[in-house]
């Protein structure tokens, strides 16, 4: 077997296990939307407190959701599922940054955490073979920087739809893309 062979039957399995892996955008779509609302009743500093602990809440409530649909997001057989959790550490990783910035310059933290917990999707895309994760990531970012720089009320409110506007759409394309012979296992 040739390791293109290999790589395909990795990618088959990683697609079978995770079931289309929208267990994660769902919860992170839902935690960004209860931020955005948040974010209409607290003054700007505090709601900025909130998205950054609201967000630690995506990965607990992926795993329920998960378990609900069916999908293994935490597989540590599959090497392509490895990788993906790398993406996720990789990601995790900006807390080095949102952090200091939370405590020196807190009107970017929104754009850093909304820019931020998104850049994994291109490992994502790489996996399956599909440019769902490089439209999320960009489709993100630019949303992101163009509610920050041209939104100067309700900064977090609007970064927040942004996001949820790209969960959706991301969403839309997981569970419409055609994985024909994989769905039937």
């Amino acid at each position: 077997m040739s390791s293109e062979q290999h790589l395909e039957q990795l990618r088959q399995d990683f697609e079978r296990t995770t079931n289309r892996a929208v267990s994660l955008p769902i919860s992170g779509a839902i935690v960004w939307t209860v931020v955005g609302i948040a974010s209409l009743f607290l003054n700007q500093y505090y709601a900025t407190l909130f998205l950054l602990f609201a967000t630690g809440a995506i990965f607990p409530m992926a795993l329920g959701i998960a378990k609900l649909r069916k999908e293994n997001i935490t597989s540590s057989v599959n090497p392509l599922s490895k990788l993906m959790a790398l993406g996720v550490l990789m990601v995790n990783l900006l807390w080095a940054v949102h952090v200091p910035l939370m405590m020196k310059a807190p009107q970017f933290v929104p754009l850093s955490v909304g820019i931020g917990l998104g850049l994994h999707w291109i490992v994502y895309s790489w996996i399956v073979q599909h440019p769902v994760g490089i439209i999320h990531a960009i489709m993100r970012t630019v949303l992101c920087v163009l509610v920050w720089l041209f939104v100067p009320v309700n900064t977090l409110t609007f970064i927040a739809i942004a996001v949820v506007v790209s969960y959706a759409v991301s969403i839309y394309f997981m569970l419409s893309r055609d994985i024909t012979g994989l769905d039937d296992h």
